[in-house]
């Protein structure tokens, strides 16, 4: 359903009062400070994706860590292995930030898509007073009525010395906007605040002290507490999946940890544990 407004055009800023937009000098207001993680934020209408403007403009720009890309609305966004990932002009949070981690080993930067899953549910359990739960290794998951759904997702990319990460989560979405019936919004589960602005500015705020620990233990996740808060918010561990493996392969097991680089180890029928690094995972029976 796209918002129109009294002439019929679609898209127009106020269109859809349930949905104000953001207000990018409050934001900024609250979030950059000195000393602070976050000196940038750029609040735009529209855009292709914020991950692929920040991957270009970091290439492009003397630009330092912590800048802050938000869109009201993405033509173009993505999700793993470049799916498609539409939703209505402000009806979510479509942000993307850039880091610059140098003291970190380049080996440990795989769990930053993991803290920043540990970062944004924390946020939204104190903004929104909404459960969320990770399904590793990028999805943001909520519970409507009795069933769980993915309400976000979260992307990483290289963009030279630096990592740009991309989070996408449904806040408003009414039922008749899903863009299938899997998924799921804040509203749909019964969150106590949905508005952006506060939601905005928590999920920051998380990801802010969440880096700042990790980055203080030199990405060692033990240390930083990142590995057991996963862990303990991870939907996947304890359920029987299917992991969809690059080169058309697949593995059936029970996940049953998230080791110290990251990956989810599976507990095949063979007896044997195998640690997956990358592919999709399939929940195939309930924990």
């Amino acid at each position: 359903m796209t918002p129109r407004d009294a002439s019929g055009s679609p898209n127009n800023r106020w269109s859809d009062l349930d949905r104000p937009p953001l207000n990018g000098t409050a934001l900024r207001r609250a979030l950059v400070r000195q000393g602070g993680l976050w000196q940038q934020v750029d609040v735009v209408q529209r855009t292709g994706s914020t991950n692929s403007d920040l991957v270009a403009r970091a290439a492009e720009e003397e630009l330092g860590e912590g800048a802050v890309l938000v869109a009201e609305e993405q033509t173009a966004a993505r999700g793993r292995l470049d799916r498609q990932w539409t939703a209505p002009p402000r009806s979510g949070l479509f942000f993307s930030v850039l880091l610059r981690p140098t003291e970190v080993p380049v080996a440990r930067w795989g769990w930053l898509p993991l803290l920043t899953g540990v970062a944004v549910a924390t946020g939204l359990s104190r903004v929104a007073g909404v459960d969320t739960a990770l399904k590793w290794p990028n999805d943001l998951l909520v519970t409507v009525g009795e069933e769980e759904r993915k309400a976000g997702g979260i992307l990483a990319e290289r963009a030279g010395d630096g990592v740009v990460i991309g989070v996408g989560l449904n806040v408003s979405l009414r039922a008749d906007e899903l863009p299938v019936p899997q998924a799921g919004s804040l509203t749909l589960a019964g969150a106590a605040n949905t508005d952006r602005d506060p939601l905005l500015r928590g999920v920051l705020r998380s990801l802010e002290d969440w880096y700042g620990r990790w980055r203080s233990a030199e990405g060692d996740p033990v240390a930083s507490g990142l590995q057991e808060t996963y862990a303990a918010g991870c939907a996947t561990l304890g359920r029987v999946v299917r992991a969809e493996l690059p080169g058309d392969r697949s593995l059936v097991g029970e996940a049953v940890a998230v080791d110290g680089d990251g990956r989810l180890v599976l507990a095949t029928g063979a007896g044997v544990q195998e640690p997956v690094g990358a592919g999709d995972i399939v929940h195939l029976r309930p924990a």
